[in-house]
C-alpha cells in the first residue's frame, strides 16, 4: 500500500512539472552609440540641450553620476575600461595606457562588432592607448591643430554611419566644445552672450541631435545610446575657474542618460560612477552584465583628483560617496550632505559620521607613487599640444611632504600655474619667468616651478640666475635625477662640456631613455670624436623619436667617420626624401656609392653637386672615376675638368689615379 501510494505522489509530482520551454528566438546584437560630451556640468543640461533633454525623456537619467576624475584622459579610460584610475594607472592628461588593460571595444571588435571613434580633442589622440579595438579612430585634427568644432567630428561619424553593414556596431563619438576659452559659433553666441560657456554646450547638443538622429536612420536593429560627460567645469566654484585639481560636484557631477534596448524611462538617484559604462556596453552586446547600469545597485562611488599631488606635491585627494554623503580626503576629511547641501556650502567635519563603506573607500584606495605615475614622458610636440588645450603636467616628479598644502587651500595659485605651464612649454620663456618666482615664493617647495624656473633662466642665457635657482631645486630636492639631468643640459647648452660630461654619463647611466640626456651625450661624444658611441646615442634617440632630415644627415655623415658606408648610406638616402631639394650631401652620397659599386647611382648624386659646392673640386674627380668605371664616351672630357679644377688634395690624387692612364 504505501509502495502504491509513493507511485502515485511520483506521477502526480511528474504531471505538474512544466513542460520544457520553447527557446526565445535569438535577440539580434545591439548597436551602441557612446557620446561623450567633454567639460560639461550636470547643471549645463536645461533650456540649452533640447537633444540631451529629449534622449532623457525616452531614457533613463542619473541624476548622481560621478566622473572617476576630473580630467579627459583618466575619465575616459575608466568608462572604456570600467576600473577606477588607480587600477589602470592613468591619473592625469598626457600618460599612456598600457597594454595589459582591455577596452571595451577590443571585446566588442572580438564578437563582431564594427568599431569606430571619432574623437574632438589631442588630449584622447590614439597615441595615449585608448585606440585598441577600433576599426577606425579618427583622430585627425587638422595639420597642427589639437582639436576640432563638433560639427566637424560630426560629419565624419556620419559618414561612417553612411556605409551599409550586416554587423552591429559600436561608435564612440566624442565632443570637446565646452572647454576655456569659451567661443561658441553663432546663433549660439549670440543666444548666450552672458554665459558663452552654455553657447558651448548648446552648440554641442545641437550637434549630438544631428548624431543621434543619422545612427537612428542608419542602424535598423536593435539600438541602444549613452550620453555622459566626462567631467565638469569649476566656472569659480569653490575657486577653481577650470577644471583638474579639485573633487567638488561642480567637476565630478556629470550629467548622464542611457536609453534604447531594454530601457525603461525613468529618473535614478542613487550614486553611479560612469566606469560602470563599460560594464553597460558588454550587457547590451550580450557579453557580461556584471555591473551594468541596467540593474540597479548600491555602490560605494570613489573618485580621485591627484593632478596637484604628481605635479606640485600638494595633499592626494580623493572622494567617496554612499547615499546622500559626500566624503572627500586631502590632508583631512571634508564631509557634505549633497541632497540637502548641493552646493557644498557646509563642511559638516569631523562630527559627522561616515558611513562603514566611504570610510574603508578612503582608506583603502591606493595613492599613486609619483615616480610610478610618471608614464614614458610625452615629446616636445605632443606637449605643446595639450599646453594649447589647457593640460600641462610636471615633467619632474614632486618631492613628497607631510606638511604639503591641501590643493583647496592653493586655488589662489590655480590660474597662475596654468599660464606659467603655457608659457613655458610654449617657450615663451620670458613671459614665465615673472609667474614661476611668484609661485615659487608662495609654494617654495615645488620642485617643478624652481626647476622650470631655472631652465626657463637658463634658455634666455641668465647663467647667474639658471644656477641660483638650479641651487634652489637641488636644496629642495637633493637626490633628484631631474635636477642632475636639467643642470647637466645647462651646462651643455653654455657649452661648458667638462662640468657637462660627467652630469650627463651619470643621467644616462641611471636612465637611459632620457631623451634629451642622451641628446647631449651624443654631442658630447661628437665633440670628444668617439664617433661610434655617438652613433649609437643618435640611433637610440631616433628610435624614440622621428628625426628630421638634418639628423639623418648629421647621422649619416658621422657613419661615414666611422667607416659604416651601408648604414651612411641609409641615412643620407632618408635623409634626402625628408629635404627634397634641401639636400645638401649630394657629394657624400655620391662617394659611398662608388664604395659599393652602385656606379649609376652615384653618377646621378655627384652630377647634383653644385660649382659653387665647397668640395667640388672633388666631385669632378669622383665623378671622373665614375664615368671610366661606366665607360662613358665623354670620360676623357671629364678627367680633364678634374685635373682643370683641381686643388692642392684632388691634384694629387688625379696624378695617382690608375683609371686615368
Amino acid at each position: 500500500m504505501r509502495r502504491l501510494i509513493l507511485l502515485f505522489v511520483l506521477v502526480l509530482a511528474a504531471c505538474a512539472r512544466p513542460a520544457p520551454e520553447t527557446p526565445e528566438p535569438e535577440q539580434a546584437p545591439v548597436s551602441i552609440l557612446l557620446i561623450t560630451l567633454d567639460t560639461t556640468r550636470a547643471d549645463a543640461i536645461g533650456p540649452a540641450t533640447p537633444t540631451f533633454n529629449a534622449l532623457a525623456e525616452r531614457g533613463r537619467r542619473y541624476t548622481q553620476a560621478y566622473a572617476s576624475a576630473p580630467q579627459t584622459l583618466p575619465s575616459h579610460t575608466s568608462m572604456l575600461t570600467g576600473i577606477y584610475p588607480a587600477a589602470h594607472g592613468i591619473h592625469e592628461n598626457g600618460r599612456y595606457l598600457l597594454a595589459g588593460h582591455r577596452l571595451a571595444a577590443e571585446q566588442l571588435g572580438t564578437a563582431g562588432y564594427r568599431t569606430a571613434a571619432f574623437v574632438s580633442a589631442f588630449a584622447v589622440a590614439r597615441r595615449f592607448g585608448l585606440a585598441r579595438g577600433f576599426d577606425v579612430y579618427d583622430d585627425d585634427f587638422g595639420g597642427e591643430e589639437a582639436q576640432r568644432p563638433a560639427n566637424v567630428t560630426t560629419d565624419r561619424a556620419v559618414a561612417w554611419l553612411a556605409q551599409t553593414s550586416e554587423q552591429p556596431a559600436f561608435l564612440w563619438v566624442h565632443y570637446y566644445d565646452p572647454h576655456y576659452p569659451y567661443e561658441p559659433p553663432e546663433p549660439f553666441r549670440s543666444q548666450h552672450k552672458k554665459k558663452p560657456y552654455l553657447g558651448e554646450v548648446a552648440f554641442m547638443d545641437h550637434e549630438m541631435g544631428r548624431l543621434i538622429e543619422a545612427f537612428e536612420k542608419s542602424i535598423t536593429g536593435p539600438r541602444a545610446i549613452i550620453a555622459v560627460a566626462d567631467h565638469g567645469e569649476g566656472l569659480g566654484d569653490h575657486g577653481e575657474e577650470q577644471h583638474g585639481n579639485l573633487l567638488y560636484q561642480e567637476t565630478m557631477l556629470v550629467p548622464l542618460v542611457i536609453a534604447g534596448e531594454g530601457i525603461r524611462p525613468g529618473i535614478a538617484d542613487s550614486p553611479v560612477s560612469t566606469r560602470r559604462i563599460y560594464h553597460t556596453i558588454l550587457d547590451w552586446a550580450g557579453l557580461d552584465g556584471t555591473n551594468s547600469l541596467r540593474k540597479p545597485q548600491s555602490e560605494v562611488v570613489i573618485g580621485e583628483a591627484m593632478k596637484p599631488f604628481l605635479d606640485y606635491g600638494w595633499k592626494p585627494q580623493v572622494m567617496a560617496i554612499e547615499g546622500s554623503q559626500k566624503a572627500i580626503l586631502a590632508g583631512r576629511v571634508e564631509v557634505y550632505d549633497i541632497i540637502a547641501d548641493p552646493g557644498e556650502k557646509k563642511d559638516l567635519g569631523p562630527e559627522a559620521a561616515i558611513s562603514r563603506g566611504i570610510r574603508a573607500a578612503l582608506r583603502d584606495y591606493p595613492v599613486p607613487s609619483p615616480q610610478a605615475a610618471a608614464s614614458p614622458a610625452v615629446s616636445e610636440e605632443e606637449r605643446r599640444k595639450l599646453a594649447s588645450l589647457g593640460y600641462v603636467a610636471s615633467s619632474a616628479p614632486p618631492v613628497v611632504r607631510p606638511d604639503a598644502p591641501r590643493p583647496a587651500d592653493m586655488t589662489r595659485l590655480f590660474p597662475i600655474l596654468d599660464r606659467a605651464s603655457g608659457h613655458f612649454v610654449r617657450g615663451q620663456y620670458a613671459e614665465a619667468l615673472p609667474l614661476l618666482a611668484r609661485i615659487q615664493k608662495e609654494d617654495p617647495h615645488n620642485l617643478d616651478a624652481a626647476l622650470r624656473l631655472a631652465v626657463a633662466h637658463s634658455t634666455l642665457g641668465n647663467n647667474l640666475e639658471a644656477l641660483a635657482a638650479f641651487e634652489r631645486a637641488q636644496q629642495i630636492a637633493p637626490q633628484s635625477r631631474d635636477v642632475r639631468a636639467y643642470l647637466a643640459l645647462h651646462h651643455a647648452r653654455a657649452q661648458e662640456w667638462d662640468r657637462a660630461a660627467p652630469l650627463l654619463e651619470q643621467v644616462v647611466s641611471e636612465e637611459p631613455d632620457r631623451l634629451p640626456a642622451v641628446e647631449a651625450l651624443a654631442i658630447v661624444r661628437e665633440r670628444e670624436q668617439r664617433f661610434e658611441e655617438a652613433i649609437r646615442l643618435r640611433e637610440k634617440v631616433y628610435s624614440m623619436r622621428s628625426p628630421s632630415g638634418a639628423e639623418l644627415a648629421r647621422l649619416g655623415e658621422l657613419q661615414m667617420a666611422a667607416g659604416k658606408t651601408t648604414p651612411a648610406i641609409a641615412s643620407f638616402e632618408r635623409a634626402r626624401a625628408a629635404l627634397g631639394n634641401a639636400f645638401q650631401h649630394h657629394l657624400e652620397l655620391g662617394v659611398l656609392y662608388l664604395a659599393v659599386r652602385r656606379f649609376p647611382e652615384a653618377r646621378d648624386s655627384l652630377d647634383r653637386v653644385p660649382a659653387t659646392h665647397p668640395g667640388y673640386s672633388m666631385a669632378l674627380f669622383k665623378r671622373a672615376q665614375v664615368s671610366v668605371l661606366l665607360g662613358e664616351s665623354d670620360r676623357r672630357r671629364r678627367i680633364e675638368a678634374a685635373r682643370a679644377n683641381a686643388d692642392a688634395t684632388t691634384k694629387e690624387l688625379i696624378e695617382n689615379e690608375r683609371l686615368f692612364r
